[in-house]
């Protein structure tokens, strides 16, 4: 039995941290810069839950799926794709249109398939008993709006099947990888050499500040240093922000990145700041990186202890799902729908966008009105517009 089999029933929130949580966390940002570590990141999640490995499914930007999965699963996932078991893998084909419906961003097999299917179909029976497999955890993530992300943890079939309380775990987890992902999801294809990442980072479309242990900024891309001067400012040599609340909010969330095991407990959120020459805002992301073994790429990284990635709200465009999620305290689907009803999208087109079908759609929606206190959608455009999330 797992630390977290024996808190079933909980709140994981308020539980213990269970043995191997920080050091999971840990080797998620070492990969943050690092896309060669991973396979070894994703090793260290499942190693936290006592289960066989773990697996990252992304999708590339021509719109095909890519997947990154711990050395353990390496077999299986070489048998998934050249047995095909793809086609007949319900999990996935189902997560978009059942992970819509569910109260909880993570998800496990009994959200997806009934106890007959599980004791019948060949995915379960034949793919994942040959490869001792037996149940699943997994959760959306939302580096990137225009990127899709699903991270899932796999469990031997000889072990109960995921608990309330480690899907709880699994959700915060979750966060750490998408935070850690918002700039690695831009690096997965890179080659993790000193000059590779220099370049990279000079070339994201997103802010990117290295900055020391006291906010000084070792290092700002373009798409940073065109951001900075209104609402978030490089005040002689440090990153800070002009209002005093975001500045106070931004110096904390820097020096816990930078010295504290805290930022690695709680589900990490942004800091927004208000742009002062137009109606919108940015969203200051902070990425703890903590000593790891020395490579090419640490000799950039020498004296970095934080990353902070600055995104900039787009007029007219659908709000960012991730942080839509954060500041009304939905799920992750219900955050992505309720993003394109804010831009006045029926829910007969936001379904197809997001390839549910219109009542799932309308009952994922009935739920955002029931959370947001909202009836119609005009309101709800409203709500997101006066919360400066676009």
């Amino acid at each position: 039995m797992s630390w977290l089999e024996k808190q079933d029933g909980e709140n994981a929130r308020n539980l213990e941290t269970p043995p191997g949580f920080i050091a999971a966390i840990e080797a998620i940002y070492d990969a943050a810069l690092v896309p060669e570590r991973w396979p070894s990141a994703l090793q260290a999640v499942a190693d936290a839950f006592g289960d066989v490995g773990a697996i990252l499914i992304y999708q590339r930007e021509d719109g095909a799926y890519g997947s990154i999965c711990s050395p353990t699963l390496e077999e299986a996932q070489r048998d998934y794709e050249a047995g095909e078991w793809w086609r007949q893998d319900i999990r996935f084909s189902r997560s978009l249109e059942r992970g819509a419906i569910a109260r909880a961003d993570a998800v496990t097999d009994r959200d997806i398939a009934s106890p007959e299917e599980m004791r019948s179909l060949p995915f379960y029976v034949q793919f994942l008993r040959s490869h001792g497999l037996g149940w699943f955890g997994g959760i959306g993530i939302s580096p990137d709006p225009r990127v899709g992300v699903a991270l899932s943890i796999q469990r031997a079939g000889t072990r109960a099947p995921f608990s309330e309380a480690e899907l709880a775990l699994l959700a915060r987890v979750g966060r750490h990888v998408e935070n850690a992902l918002r700039v690695g999801i831009r690096l997965i294809n890179a080659d993790a050499s000193q000059q590779a990442l220099a370049d990279a980072l000079t070339r994201l479309g997103v802010g990117v500040f290295l900055l020391a242990r006291d906010g000084k900024v070792l290092f700002s891309n373009p798409a940073g240093n065109m951001l900075a001067g209104d609402g978030l400012l490089v005040r002689s040599g440090y990153l800070t922000a002009q209002a005093e609340e975001p500045r106070q909010a931004l110096r904390a969330r820097i020096a816990d990145a930078a010295f504290s095991e805290t930022s690695l407990l709680d589900a990490p959120r942004p800091v927004i700041i208000r742009e002062l020459s137009r109606e919108g805002f940015l969203a200051v992301h902070v990425i703890p990186v903590r000593g790891a073994e020395r490579g090419v790429v640490e000799s950039l990284l020498a004296d970095v202890a934080a990353i902070a990635v600055v995104t900039s709200s787009q007029p007219g465009a659908p709000a960012d799902p991730a942080l839509v999620r954060d500041l009304l305290g939905l799920t992750l689907a219900e955050a992505r729908l309720a993003a394109l009803i804010g831009v006045g999208l029926a829910p007969r087109e936001a379904s197809e966008r997001l390839g549910i079908t219109e009542e799932t759609a309308r009952t994922t929606l009935k739920r955002v009105f029931q959370k947001t206190g909202v009836t119609r959608q005009s309101e709800l455009s409203s709500l997101l517009a006066r919360m400066a999330v676009r």
